[in-house]
């Protein structure tokens, strides 16, 4: 295009979203090659043989390309959040591999041979497998049907991990067993060094607080009940927000100019705006401006987009600049500047700030009251450039007529209205078409034009007895200010405020501290109506508490018809809460808030963590339905269950610490996302491990299978 232009204009890339896409999945990329290295040592560790390490590292690529297919049959695309569900399930698929193939690796070193260790190994666990496959299944699905636009974006991401973990156990119980009574020729022998000395010590030291847990159910039971009480503090404790401030390179700013000024006046301003922002041009955090004056029809806006330097060129993040690029606008007389962020999710009115509307009965009351309520927005401190949508600074002249004056002069006002109209800006009368087109035709005034009020009251009027006299022996004039435009929400009449957060304020704090500086502003019969991003925040606390919900209960109907007991189902679940609790102190220490991510995170951890406790309560039932009392199964399914448990939940943490140390374009909701996964997982760890004995063990229920 660049030769057919004409001379002296050029094209420039004002603002290109690519470059945050390109950077982010390969961002994403990244730690999808590091998680799987991760995984794949971490079996290594635990087996100590490059045979048998070799298994569940074929059986991941196998799980996660079906996984990729599935996403082009069904219609998706490879994008942030199916990347970021990958990333998840490449700890998940290898899951039902490391249970299957370390109970083989445990027959072959009691002396099995390698086809007999394959497929009685397999056979043991093959329910224990199925029923983690539905539970984990049955975690995902919910995020379908999250309501709203969430629940669009999330479908994706739910169908992902649904499907990986579902194809990893046909591979797990298919392939997995093959691969391991080909490769696993040689007989195993018990490890030995000092990792197999660390492992000896360690499954000691479990085995004792296990004994003192099952000898002491009630104080287990009285803190795991603390700890609980506790993190539901603590989840007070955590900002919420719907998603995390992103730093995606790009700035954009609404700007206003007051009510009734030329587009050359508004131009001039945005010039002005541009050269306070040349100090960050020069120093290159800003790589370019581009300026649109006049925005849908009026001449006192403006809009701005800023592009800034790539990640790894400046020292800054973005919401830093964006603050030294609001205090540029607002260095302006007589503009007011609102720079936005907007995220990657396209989440209606997300970067906008807090936006709500005062909605009520009366536009005078309600202005009123919202000009209080901005003046103590401000006071507060977390706010920054509180404001009318709609300032009330467009200049308006009302004419009052004296009727009963004007009737004993016998003036006749019937036809004053449109008489001022034609004097100041012209009635249209009639349409004339000239070949099929309608040309309007006006009724103009032909004497000296009224350019300012005071010309109105000059206006004469004839009266009954025929002599003339000016409007002003009938009418007052009155100047006011009033909103350009008059809003409804709900159908009824509302009046509109925005504000920018404070560096640390989160969009649930300020959602909050707004509706309690409303009580004693707000007229009677008005009510506050989030907008935007916070009635999105609103719509899925409640979608999500909904999804929650949903989860938990589906879980349990399946548990409960797969081991067709309620008791075991109950064992399962018991788990959850504290795994839940250690993800939300996870979140309150390292300063994370409780926005999308984060919550999708926790549905994962439900899943997670059941898994765990159906592989030890499956193998407990199957111990006692051989005969051995509720105590000795617990002892030693916990023993023999003990490292296959440890080495999913290792992998699993492990596999998501590249999600915490995330940098570059999308980090930060990766490590929204890892936060939860690495933090609840080590509670999880030891939780599945111990509290799953407790319930059973005190318990009336000691008989024996048949007994």
């Amino acid at each position: 295009m660049t030769p057919n232009l004409p001379e002296g204009t050029r094209i420039v890339v004002t603002s290109d979203d690519a470059v945050f896409i390109q950077g982010a999945l390969h961002e994403v990329e990244l730690a999808l090659g590091l998680s799987a290295i991760i995984v794949v040592v971490v079996l290594y560790l635990f087996l100590r043989d490059w045979r048998a390490t070799l298994i569940p590292a074929i059986t991941m690529p196998v799980a996660l390309i079906g996984t990729i297919v599935a996403i082009y049959m069904v219609g998706f695309s490879v994008n942030i959040l199916t990347l970021l569900a990958i990333v998840l399930a490449t700890g998940l698929v290898v899951d039902d591999a490391i249970v299957v193939l370390e109970n083989i690796v445990r027959r072959r070193t009691e002396g099995m041979g390698p086809r007999a260790a394959a497929v009685l190994g397999t056979q043991e666990v093959f329910f224990a497998v199925l029923a983690t496959t539905a539970t984990l299944a049955a975690v995902f699905i919910p995020l379908s049907f999250l309501p709203g636009q969430l629940g669009g974006l999330f479908r994706e991401f739910g169908f992902v991990l649904a499907f990986a973990v579902g194809l990893s156990s046909i591979v797990a119980l298919t392939l997995c067993p093959m691969l391991a009574s080909r490769m696993l020729k040689e007989g195993l022998k018990e490890p030995t060094g000092p990792l197999a000395w660390f492992g000896n010590v360690f499954a000691s030291t479990y085995r004792m607080t296990l004994a003192a847990c099952l000898n002491n159910p009630l104080i287990v039971i009285v803190v795991a009940l603390g700890f609980s009480a506790l993190s539901w503090i603590a989840f007070g404790m955590i900002q919420n927000e719907l998603t995390p401030r992103e730093d995606r390179s790009s700035i954009m700013m609404r700007v206003t100019a007051p009510q009734g000024v030329s587009l050359e006046y508004t131009r001039d301003q945005l010039q002005r705006i541009e050269e306070n922002l040349q100090p960050l041009r020069d120093s290159g955090e800003i790589r370019n401006i581009y300026s649109i004056t006049g925005m849908n029809g009026s001449s006192n806006t403006g809009f701005m987009v800023l592009t800034l330097a790539p990640w790894a060129d400046r020292e800054r993040t973005q919401n830093q600049i964006a603050a030294d690029v609001t205090s540029a606008a607002n260095g302006v007389p007589a503009l007011r500047g609102n720079a936005m962020q907007p995220n990657s999710l396209r989440i209606r009115g997300a970067g906008n700030g807090l936006q709500m509307a005062l909605v009520g009965s009366n536009y005078a009351a309600l202005t009123e009251a919202t000009q209080k309520l901005l003046l103590s927005m401000e006071e507060s401190g977390l706010f920054v450039t509180p404001r009318f949508d709609n300032e009330p600074n467009q200049a308006q002249i009302s004419v009052s007529i004296d009727r009963e004056r004007a009737s004993d002069l016998g003036i006749d006002i019937t036809g004053l209205s449109r008489a001022m109209q034609s004097l100041l800006e012209g009635r249209s009368i009639v349409d004339v078409f000239v070949d099929g087109d309608a040309i309007p035709v006006r009724l103009l005034s032909s004497t000296r034009p009224i350019n300012d009020p005071t010309d109105l009251e000059n206006v004469f009027l004839k009266t009954g007895d025929g002599k003339i006299v000016p409007m002003s022996v009938i009418a007052t004039l009155k100047e006011n200010a009033v909103a350009p435009q008059l809003n409804r929400e709900q159908q009824l009449p509302s009046v509109g405020f925005t504000a920018n957060l404070k560096d640390g304020v989160s969009l649930g704090e300020a959602l909050q501290k707004v509706n309690e500086l409303a009580q004693s502003v707000m007229p009677p019969g008005a009510r506050l109506l989030p907008l935007g991003e916070a009635a999105t925040l609103e719509e899925n606390s409640s979608g999500m508490l909904l999804t929650f919900g949903f989860a938990i209960a589906i879980i349990f109907l399946v548990l409960a018809a797969q081991f067709e007991s309620v008791l075991s189902s109950i064992i399962i679940m018991s788990t959850v809460p504290l795994g839940l609790a250690c993800a939300v102190i996870a979140l309150l220490v390292t300063g994370s808030s409780l926005n999308v991510y984060s919550q999708i995170g926790l549905v994962l951890l439900v899943g997670v963590m059941a898994k765990n406790g159906i592989l030890i309560v499956e193998f407990a039932n199957h111990l006692r339905d051989q005969g051995a009392t509720v105590r000795e199964a617990i002892e030693k399914a916990t023993s023999i269950r003990l490292r296959p448990v440890m080495m999913t939940m290792i992998a699993t943490i492990l596999g998501g610490v590249p999600l915490v140390l995330a940098q570059g374009a999308g980090a930060e909701a990766r490590i929204a996302l890892g936060w939860v996964i690495v933090g609840g997982g080590f509670c999880d760890a030891g939780d599945a491990l111990h509290h799953p004995g407790i319930l059973p063990a005190d318990c009336p229920f000691r008989q024996t299978a048949g007994g």
